[in-house]
């Protein structure tokens, strides 16, 4: 691994990641889901109580940050005004991939994370690996290596159109469905299996149904694309710079995943993330049937202007939701989930 590139590539991704061009807005579905005004709730608003579940322990609200960066010079910093605010709000947060934590020899990087845990220990965090190393990493250096985190869990992100298109790109997905079940089988912490942004076809998640997964974060198709980023990245007149353009709106949508992942996983958490910009999307999420609802780039662009701002835009991502579910007749996010009179598809 080449550290300087590395390096390099992480932060070209959180640059690209905060342009507008890079987003599939507008393809998420959360559009076509109405939830339905209940003119007359018989409640109070300070009834309203966001209390969830979270891998079997309890956290004060359903969302969590999904992981984005990790690796470089610049995530321990990023991460670490997430994990403040987080832990301060009840969030739960994701951790960008640890790849090269868990392949360096470099003692600072592994020592950071036991730091992590340590300054943080309120927080419920997910480590963060790719498939293409799970398929190629022995089982007790991996446990060595997750035991030393002190994470909630383990997250085993899916990026087959971002390895495909990226020149530095790991590919090598052969042999990743039974990786995965295998894990489930012998690790010893929950499992989380999560997209980045292309979501979950029906034929996928019910190929899942027998594996074991602790959760599923669906990531669909509706915020950031990394078809979009990776092409951004590529040379001008290069063979990933024009097929990125081919792959621009590549992906299942967030509202049909979460729709199929409900019928197809019936004993899995299912988080949903991908194109949530509000309070009011996740609980059109929570409405559909999700347990948890990830926030990524609008949660990085608050947490680059501070701890300050990034505490303003999640109390009112919480502050938005309450207002839903308020009008909505709904005292928690149980009282609005999978009710299906609560809410209704509208034609776009």
């Amino acid at each position: 691994m080449n550290i300087a590139q590395f390096e390099a590539r992480k932060r070209a991704h959180i640059q690209h990641s905060l342009n507008m061009a890079h987003q599939a807005l507008g393809q998420s579905g959360l559009e076509a889901v109405h939830l339905i005004h209940e003119a007359l709730p018989d409640l109070d608003f300070d009834e309203i109580d966001l209390n969830s579940t979270c891998l079997g322990q309890k956290i004060s609200t359903p969302f969590f940050i999904a992981g984005m960066t990790a690796g470089h010079s610049a995530a321990l910093e990023i991460n670490q005004t997430l994990a403040r605010v987080c832990q301060e709000r009840g969030w739960a947060l994701g951790i960008g991939s640890q790849r090269r934590e868990l392949e360096s020899s470099e003692s600072a990087l592994r020592n950071q994370w036991c730091q992590f845990k340590d300054q943080f220990p309120k927080l419920i965090f997910f480590a963060n690996l790719g498939l293409s190393q799970l398929i190629r990493t022995p089982l007790d250096q991996l446990e060595a290596w997750f035991e030393a985190i002190g994470a909630k869990a383990l997250a085993i992100h899916l990026n087959a159109l971002q390895e495909a298109l990226q020149p530095e790109g790991t590919p090598q997905f052969r042999g990743g469905f039974q990786a995965v079940v295998s894990l489930c089988e012998a690790f010893k912490k929950p499992v989380v299996l999560k997209e980045t942004g292309c979501g979950f076809s029906r034929r996928t998640l019910e190929r899942l149904r027998s594996v074991g997964l602790a959760a599923i974060d669906l990531s669909g198709l509706g915020g950031t694309h990394w078809g979009r980023i990776e092409g951004a990245r590529a040379a001008q007149d290069t063979v990933q710079s024009q097929a990125s353009q081919t792959f621009a709106n590549w992906g299942e949508s967030t509202a049909q995943c979460m729709s199929e992942a409900v019928q197809a996983l019936p004993s899995t958490e299912i988080w949903a993330s991908g194109g949530v910009r509000s309070g009011l999307d996740a609980a059109k999420l929570i409405a559909l049937g999700a347990n948890r609802v990830g926030y990524a780039q609008p949660a990085l662009e608050a947490a680059l202007q501070g701890p300050e701002k990034l505490n303003f835009w999640m109390k009112t991502q919480e502050f938005e939701l309450k207002i839903a579910l308020f009008c909505t007749g709904s005292k928690s996010c149980d009282q609005l989930r999978k009710k299906e009179e609560k809410w209704r598809l509208n034609p776009i």
